[in-house]
């Protein structure tokens, strides 16, 4: 199997095509955002890169907090409407019918029919050529409790979560293992699959 060369370009996939929400609860906004992601756990950083352009960067800048909000299927138009209108010219929470909802700590709204809400506050803002990343701190994490199982774990593999890949939503759903499960002794899975087994 032979593979080819392309000239460098954005390539990584899949991606959360996350909804960024910033503004306050009086004026509120949301938008879609691919690049974002983990930067370190301890402190737990994150960061969002945003078009100089976007109404949502000179809101964020403004406030310096903003909250990324993971997507799933129930909520996918949405998240598309939120990526390609802008705040300056509509309330997108109206549009979609989105909620926006307070955080425990931030300023900014939280998406309230999102199962994971991360709160941020913006610790540095470098520019980049076509966009400005913000780096943050995460200050608190707001989950949707429906996705807790009777044990406190979080299910995920519950909510049908979004993909981006390439200009394409994707659905989440097929669970296949846990980290580490590759070098994991056979004894264990035993023991875990009697367990499964026991509470059907």
């Amino acid at each position: 199997m032979a593979k080819i060369s392309w000239k460098a370009g954005t390539m990584l996939a899949p991606v959360p095509p996350a909804l960024i929400s910033c503004g306050t609860m009086q004026k509120p906004n949301v938008m879609t955002a691919a690049w974002t992601g983990i930067i370190c756990t301890e402190p737990t950083l994150v960061y969002v890169s945003i078009r100089p352009s976007r109404f949502s960067n000179g809101l964020i800048r403004e406030t310096g907090e903003f909250v990324i909000n993971i997507p799933t299927l129930d909520i996918a138009k949405a998240v598309d409407l939120c990526g390609v209108k802008s705040g300056r010219d509509i309330d997108k929470f109206k549009l979609t019918g989105l909620t926006a909802a307070e955080c425990s700590i931030v300023s900014a709204p939280q998406v309230l029919q999102s199962p994971i809400s991360l709160e941020c506050r913006v610790k540095d803002i470098t520019s980049y050529g076509t966009h400005d990343m913000f780096l943050a701190e995460v200050v608190a994490v707001n989950i949707d409790e429906k996705y807790l199982d009777n044990n406190g774990a979080l299910r995920l593999d519950k909510a049908g979560l979004l993909a981006y890949a390439h200009g394409f939503y994707y659905v989440l759903g097929r669970k296949i293992g846990k980290f580490g499960w590759s070098v994991e002794k056979k004894s264990t899975k035993r023991k875990r699959a009697s367990r499964l087994n026991s509470k059907k």
